[in-house]
């Protein structure tokens, strides 16, 4: 097997693609498609979402405290990729997307009512990493689409058609090809 040296950089691909939504009291809200997000701690449930300094949603999230992660399926997609490449400065992109507003439950920042997944969370930590910004959040709430849950209230993933990115491109996610554990069953 032969391997080819590349510059140094991030190769952990695919990546979720996510929106994350973000809002100061009295203004409108503001939806920043982000590729760096990730779960970091289980106990207390915690997640990472990392913003370049100059987003119109640095400051809001800095100044608030407070995030939403919409998880991105197939059917929005197209909308997602407009907010990544659109100021919110210059564009209320829930109203040009035709995106619904949802009240969250334990924040005062909406969520995404067409995502699946909202995933609500209050900034614990912030860290100037050089072109970006992580933001530790605790999850403080989480609501599901109840159309993804099977009778036993689990999330089916694979009827959600999660979206990832990878390499410029989104993609949607496949079929399982095992179960944790499934290595060392009997």
């Amino acid at each position: 097997m032969s391997k080819t040296e590349f510059k140094p950089g991030n190769m952990l691909f695919p990546v979720p693609v996510v929106l994350v939504s973000c809002q100061r009291p009295g203004e409108k809200p503001n939806l920043i498609t982000l590729a760096w997000a990730g779960t970091v701690n289980s106990d207390p449930p915690m997640v990472s979402i990392s913003v370049r300094s100059e987003r119109y949603s640095h400051d809001i999230i800095s100044e608030t405290g407070e995030f939403v992660i919409n998880l991105v399926n197939k059917d929005i997609t197209f909308a997602t990729d407009w907010c990544g490449v659109k100021s919110g400065r210059d564009f209320d992109k829930f109203k040009e997307m035709k995106l619904t507003e949802q009240k969250s439950l334990k924040v005062n920042t909406p969520g995404v009512k067409e995502s699946p997944v909202n995933i609500e969370c209050k900034v614990t930590e912030s860290k100037d990493l050089g072109s970006h910004t992580m933001f530790l959040g605790e999850v403080v709430a989480v609501t599901v689409d109840d159309k993804y849950l099977d009778k036993n209230g689990r999330f089916r993933m694979n009827d959600a058609n999660l979206t990832a990115y990878c390499h410029g491109a989104y993609r949607l996610l496949g079929e399982s090809i095992g179960t944790f554990g499934f290595s060392v069953k009997k």
